[in-house]
C-alpha cells in the first residue's frame, strides 16, 4: 500500500547487512528515525479497518517488501501503529524483488531474522508463518497451500512498480495484481474511502439485495494542506497514461495514443486503483471490473479511468 513516500524508499542492499537505523549511518535513515512524520503520512483508518476485516475473514494477509527489517519497522509503527504486525499473517522484508519471483529457492532461500540480522544459513522451506528475511515465490506458495488448505490458493497482490511488482507478480506468481497508480488521482479519480459499514461490512453486504454502495467522492490527502498532488499532471510531460503525437517542429499532432506505462498496466495488472483507501470500505466480496482483451480498454480503472483516457476513448471510435 503506498501510505509513505516512494520518493524516500532507500536503495535495497544484499546479504551482511547491518541495520543502518542502529547504526545511525548516513543522512537518509538518521533523518527518519528522527522526524518519521516529515517523510510518512499515516494511513487512515479505514485501511486499517479493511486489512482487520481480511484476517478475521480467514484471509491470509501478506506484507512482502524489499525494505530491510529495521526500517519496514519504522515506517510500519508509524503508518499503521505499534501493532502493526498483528495485522499480518506473514511479513517478508529485503525480499529484493523482483528477484523474489524469478529467481529459484536454492538461489534467494529464506532466512530468519535476530534483532534485524538475517542469519547467514537458508531455510530448506518456509514451514510457518512468521517474518522472515529474502526469500523466494515458489517457497511462499507451498506455505500458503498449507495454510489455505488448498492446492491452488488465489493471491491478489497490491503493488505500485510496474518492475518489481506488477510484471513478476503476474509472470512468475500468475498472481491477481491491483497496481495503485497515484496518477489516477492527478486526472480527477478520487481516492477517498467507500462509504458503508466498517464492521462486518462484507456479511452485511452480502445477504443484501441492494447493489453496493460506490465509493463517495472526498478530497485528495493533498488538499486539506493546501499542496499540490504529486501526481498533478507534468506541465512538460503531459498525461502518464497518454502521449500526444508531435512533429519534428514539435508542433502537437491530431490524436492520442496510448503511453507504455498505460499498456504495461492493461498487461500486467488486474486492475487498478489510486489508493487503497478507495477499496477499503467496500465489501469483501465486491465485484470489481477487470482489464480484458474482450472489453474497452478503459475498463479496469477504478473507482473510474482517468481524464485522459476518457478522452483518448472519445476521440478513437474503435476503442
Amino acid at each position: 500500500m503506498r501510505c509513505s513516500s516512494q520518493a524516500f524508499s532507500p536503495p535495497a542492499y544484499e546479504n551482511k547487512y547491518v541495520p543502518l537505523l542502529i547504526q545511525d549511518a548516513g543522512t537518509y535513515f538518521p533523518s527518519v528515525k528522527r522526524n518519521p512524520g516529515r517523510y510518512l503520512q499515516p494511513c487512515s483508518d479505514s485501511v486499517k479497518a479493511w486489512l482487520r476485516r481480511m484476517k478475521n475473514a480467514g484471509k491470509v494477509v501478506l506484507l512482502i517488501t524489499s525494505s530491510h527489517s529495521d526500517y519496514c519497522r519504522l515506517v510500519c509503527e508509524h503508518i499503521l501503529g505499534k501493532d502493526f504486525e498483528e495485522l499480518f499473517d506473514v511479513i517478508i522484508t529485503n525480499a529484493l524483488k523482483p528477484g523474489f519471483f524469478s529467481l529459484v529457492p536454492h538461489q534467494r532461500p529464506f532466512r530468519t531474522l535476530v534483532n534485524d540480522v538475517e542469519d547467514s544459513e537458508g531455510l530448506p522451506s518456509l514451514d510457518k508463518p512468521g517474518w522472515y528475511s529474502q526469500g523466494n515465490w515458489p517457497h511462499l506458495h507451498e506455505l500458503l497451500k498449507t495454510m489455505t488448505g488448498k492446492q491452488d490458493p488465489k493471491v491478489v497482490y497490491f503493488g505500485d512498480s510496474m518492475r518489481s511488482d506488477m510484471f513478476p507478480a503476474s509472470s512468475y506468481g500468475k498472481w491477481e495484481t491491483v497496481m495503485i497508480v497515484e496518477e489516477m488521482e492527478g486526472e480527477g479519480v478520487p481516492s477517498g474511502s467507500g462509504s458503508g459499514s466498517r464492521s462486518g461490512g462484507a456479511q452485511a453486504r452480502s445477504n443484501s439485495t441492494e447493489a453496493p454502495t460506490e465509493p463517495r467522492e472526498k478530497k485528495g490527502k493533498y488538499e486539506d494542506q493546501g499542496m499540490k498532488t504529486p501526481s498533478a499532471a507534468s506541465g512538460q510531460w503531459g498525461s502518464y497514461f497518454v502521449d500526444v503525437p508531435r512533429n519534428a517542429d514539435g508542433e502537437e499532432e491530431e490524436g492520442l495514443k496510448l503511453s507504455w506505462c498505460t499498456h504495461s498496466i492493461h498487461t500486467y495488472s488486474t486492475m487498478a486503483i489510486p489508493s487503497v483507501e478507495t477499496i477499503a470500505d467496500l465489501p469483501l466480496d465486491y465485484k470489481f471490473p477487470r482489464f480484458s482483451p474482450d472489453k474497452p480498454s478503459t475498463t479496469g480503472y477504478y473507482p473510474r479511468p482517468p481524464d485522459s483516457l476518457l478522452k483518448w476513448a472519445q476521440s478513437d471510435p474503435s476503442v
